[in-house]
């Protein structure tokens, strides 16, 4: 059986070592943005100088051959599913018994004047990346558009070389559709405490062309012109799955699939930023365009592609992602979240809140009133143990227990500071209670609490 992947991504990738692992099936993984996988994650730190293109691949060049993984490197334009061909730029074609789509994500674009100009671009694909390099050398100023973690990214990477960035952010506060108020107005400041020049309220209206077809500038929606010779559009991604739409495939914003990453096709899969869900699990949205549930996904359809051909002790597998979690950096500030943690919270929802007096670090604890259970947690410039809050969320535990024990989730090294007990002075007074945290921190202990033993409090 002839299995062919199309994209090199995390799932993609996770995919094809998953089939291997499980069967002996002909593998071949067709990608036109690079040779080899690479960590999509990484690709600021190449800009920054902190990494070379080949320390992002987790794999040596020659693993491919040794693992009987065929790669090629072209670009689909269409896909044939009743005859179950691809159709490759050139003319050539490509035949299989099960497709699996991993074709990731694009930048959004909004039909902006002039986003098609050169010196404009996202930061999504290695591409994308190779472009800001090229537009680097002398440039005087460059505008983000859009305020989402990739943005966050590009303004760090050009801050790095000391190239002033403007940040075009429409919101009232950075990312605030995610963000609840008091952390995002944190990163607010952060940013302009960074020296980027945070424009909030702020749109793109029109990039300006030189005449020569590269941008210069940008106008705004409140008409205000400013000079640049690069723009950053990362107002978001969606799915890139434009070459699909004459498919035959089923298709809203992504790629629909059921609960085994199967789409309306006969033998056709998919998996990672592309995949819309039919019904999403509670708590979990229908595309989350995230690096571990790409991942998940990944070794999730491998079983469900070779479930029918391989040993009998391969079944199949319904996509079950968890409890939402998420992590990333705003410049120096360090992000977790787990759980239910909204904007706008619903009426349910209290939110026990720390914030530490350097305005740099926050902890917030989500907890529902009716049943007193802990439904998230929200990090700023702390870590908690993932497994440790995973576990308090999926069995609901009361949000005084946790807070009696947090001292458990604690990640960061001995003698690192803590605070669980201004977290506790903060439920004391909104609650009007007297509660006291309990010693705990040894790793020993967390590996008790993991297994389910009973905790021993240390007086």
């Amino acid at each position: 059986m002839h299995v062919v992947i199309l994209g090199n991504g995390i799932s993609g990738i996770t995919a094809a070592r998953f089939i291997r692992k499980l069967s002996d099936h002909q593998v071949t993984v067709i990608s036109s943005e690079t040779d080899h996988f690479f960590s999509r994650t990484a690709l600021m730190y190449i800009y920054m100088g902190h990494m070379r293109f080949k320390d992002t691949q987790p794999y040596e060049p020659w693993f491919w051959e040794k693992n009987r993984i065929a790669l090629k490197r072209a670009h689909v334009e269409r896909l044939d599913a009743g005859a179950k061909t691809l159709h490759l730029s050139g003319g050539e074609t490509l035949t299989y018994d099960k497709l699996l789509l991993a074709t990731g994500s694009k930048s959004n674009k909004f039909g902006w004047p002039g986003q098609d100009l050169k010196g404009v671009g996202g930061l999504y694909h290695y591409q994308d990346l190779e472009n800001m390099e090229a537009c680097s050398p002398g440039l005087k100023r460059a505008v983000i558009v859009g305020g989402g973690l990739i943005g966050i990214e590009m303004a760090e990477m050009f801050h790095s070389r000391h190239i002033p960035v403007t940040f075009l952010v429409r919101e009232k506060n950075y990312w605030d559709a995610i963000l609840p108020l008091e952390e995002s107005q944190m990163v607010s400041r952060h940013i302009r405490e960074n020296g980027i020049d945070l424009r909030l309220s702020s749109e793109l209206k029109e990039i300006v062309d030189d005449g020569n077809g590269r941008a210069c500038a940008i106008i705004t929606g409140a008409g205000e012109h400013i000079e640049c010779g690069y723009v950053g559009l990362t107002a978001g991604v969606s799915p890139n799955i434009a070459f699909l739409k004459d498919s035959g495939l089923e298709i809203n914003r992504g790629i629909l699939v059921d609960e085994y990453l199967q789409t309306n096709l006969p033998d056709v899969f998919a998996a990672g930023d592309c995949v819309e869900l039919r019904q999403p699990r509670p708590g979990r949205r229908a595309i989350e365009a995230v690096w571990y549930t790409g991942r998940m996904m990944g070794e999730t359809v491998a079983y469900n592609i070779v479930a029918d051909t391989a040993a009998p002790s391969v079944r199949r597998q319904p996509y079950n992602p968890g409890i939402w979690f998420n992590s990333a950096k705003f410049l120096d500030i360090e992000y977790q979240v787990y759980g239910d943690i909204q904007a706008n919270a619903p009426e349910n929802h209290v939110p026990i809140y720390w914030e530490h007096p350097e305005g740099r670090k926050s902890v917030r604890i989500v907890y529902d009133k009716n049943t007193s259970a802990v439904v998230g947690f929200n990090l700023m410039g702390v870590r908690y143990r993932h497994e440790v809050c995973d576990k308090w969320l999926r069995e609901k535990t009361p949000v005084e227990t946790v807070l009696q024990n947090l001292a458990l989730a604690n990640f960061d090294p001995e003698f690192y500071k803590t605070y669980e007990k201004e977290i506790i002075a903060v439920y004391n007074r909104q609650a009007g209670r007297n509660l006291a945290s309990k010693k705990q921190g040894k790793l020993n202990e967390v590996i008790r609490f993991l297994k389910g033993r009973e905790v021993e409090s240390r007086g």
